[in-house]
């Protein structure tokens, strides 16, 4: 069962898709650009919703979502918080793609009580500088360029494919339905505004970034899975490969030929690790009640 659900978190309307009736919840949080709930989980929710109840809001001006915020991972994790508060559960578990790892992990490190489990995709956060994204800031800096070049971007399929590929592994590769999906957004008046407004507030012209939670993860205390395409160009596998080896509970999965965009990309390989990872009804008692729980790390390339 899927559907949509809507909810006000301070000034903002949040929508949402929602699937599933049984199980664990998981909230997932997509990334910033050209991304929103259904863009980067349409085949996730799907994949999730036979054993979990899973919950995949729009950031404020994303999507269906809206309400004027300072976009930053510092608002979007008290946005996540304010959402997971009008949600039935105690404990969820969160996953999030870039931006939306960033935002996961951020409140992971305030709010570790609530979370049953984190998986971060390609995720922001985890590192100092991102020189490939200069080129998308820049862009964002002259005034119409965004609007004008996502237009542009947005006539055929093959121009979609261009602008993906500076994002994916082998855009000539990627299934029509994600096409169709990006195409969409491109094709949405002000649906670039609120990544405008994140890159102006999380990136500066030489690539250093605002937020770099690297010094806080030994400290941190949610088992935590980290997914990563070998071939991302936009954030550093190494991100990931170094944060496995600060986090005291984690596992870490590199997947081959693949980019920024695993949840697209190999959506079928992402979905079945992640089903392998999440925590079932069992497993939650378990880890709530376990005590003298040894940490490591599992690398699996």
């Amino acid at each position: 069962m899927t559907g949509t659900g809507v909810t006000t978190v301070g000034d903002c309307r949040i929508a949402y898709r929602r699937a599933g009736t049984d199980g664990p919840p998981i909230v997932l949080l997509h990334g910033a650009g050209i991304d929103d709930a259904t863009v980067s989980w349409r085949h996730t929710i799907d994949a999730l919703s036979d054993e979990y109840r899973v919950y995949a809001p729009d950031w404020p001006e994303y999507g269906e979502s809206t309400g004027s915020v300072a976009h930053t991972i510092d608002t979007y994790v008290e946005v996540l918080d304010g959402f997971v508060e009008t949600l039935p559960h105690d404990r969820v578990s969160l996953a999030g793609i870039s931006m939306g790892g960033g935002a996961a992990l951020g409140y992971a490190l305030e709010r570790p009580e609530r979370i049953a489990s984190l998986t971060l995709v390609d995720s922001y956060g985890l590192g100092e500088r991102l020189p490939n994204a200069i080129p998308w800031k820049l862009l964002t800096q002259v005034p119409g360029a965004a609007e004008f070049g996502k237009v542009a971007c947005s006539i055929t399929h093959e121009t979609v494919r261009l602008v993906l590929d500076r994002l994916v592994a082998d855009a000539g590769a990627l299934p029509q339905p994600f096409i169709e999906d990006v195409r969409g957004k491109l094709m949405t008046p002000g649906s670039m505004q609120a990544f405008k407004a994140f890159q102006r507030n999380e990136l500066s012209f030489d690539g250093q970034v605002a937020t770099n939670f690297v010094d806080e993860l030994e400290s941190l205390s949610v088992p935590t899975l980290l997914v990563h395409g070998k071939q991302d160009p936009l954030v550093p596998p190494e991100w990931s490969v170094r944060a496995a080896d600060r986090i005291p509970d984690a596992e870490l999965d590199l997947i081959g030929n693949c980019g920024h965009w695993v949840s697209r990309e190999r959506p079928n390989r992402f979905n079945r690790r992640l089903r392998e990872w999440l925590p079932d009804e069992q497993r939650v008692t378990a880890r709530r009640y376990s005590k003298g729980r040894m940490p490591g790390v599992t690398r699996r390339h």
